[in-house]
């Protein structure tokens, strides 16, 4: 099935669907109080543990709609929803990555990608750039530990479990490159700095990530 021609949010759905406004966090894009307008300034949590990555944005709020779509994607191997994954990634703003050479999805260790029979990081990049397949570089990062989802848990025990979890694939050389790190959910933002670093560690000039929804 073509990525993006199946099932399309109807309006109900569509209208519960709560997307990022500003202001927002410079470095991770984080929502901020204050309101539309308001000044941005850089959250506690960027100015304490500044980010390898040089910029990170993603489109909605992880709530129900949101959540349903990417579970289904992702544990269901359903790629019926890409369709309506697709309705919130053309109201989304992915110009920030327009300078990007490589688009790289987050990567998933073999062994979960043969229960999943797809990566879904490596989707919603084809969702997000039509027409720039031969910059998606779905083998730009190996997962080289099957690691505890990071889902089950918490701070540092997951900045420990992603630990050395992932190396550049050898015939990938981002050196002096835009890279964009794509993702489908932004939590802690552990999973990104660790590909980031990676990336920046073999030259790679900035990180720009981007991610479909973010939680919290």
């Amino acid at each position: 099935m073509p990525i993006g021609s199946a099932a399309r949010l109807c309006p109900d759905c569509a209208g519960k669907v709560r997307f990022l406004r500003e202001p927002l966090c410079p470095l991770c894009g984080m929502e901020q109080q204050g309101g539309a307008g308001g000044p941005a300034y850089l959250c506690g949590t960027c100015l304490a543990n500044p980010p390898s990555y040089d910029l990170a944005r993603s489109f909605v709020r992880y709530e129900t709609i949101v959540r349903q779509l990417i579970h289904k994607l992702k544990y269901g191997g359903d790629l019926f929803v890409a369709g309506a994954l697709g309705d919130i990634v053309r109201r989304g703003d992915s110009t920030f990555c327009a300078d990007c050479r490589f688009i790289v999805p987050v990567p998933l260790h073999r062994e979960r990608l043969r229960q999943r029979g797809l990566n879904q990081a490596a989707v919603l990049a084809r969702l997000l750039f039509p027409g720039r397949e031969q910059a998606i570089r779905p083998d730009g990062l190996v997962r080289i530990r099957n690691t505890v989802a990071q889902t089950e848990l918490r701070g540092t025990d997951r900045r420990k479990n992603l630990k050395n979890a992932f190396r550049l694939n050898s015939s990938f050389h981002p050196d002096r490159s835009i890279v964009c790190l794509v993702d489908d959910v932004f939590t802690t933002g552990t999973t990104v700095e660790e590909c980031s670093r990676v990336l920046k560690s073999h030259g790679a000039s900035e990180v720009k990530v981007i991610t479909l929804a973010r939680a919290g």
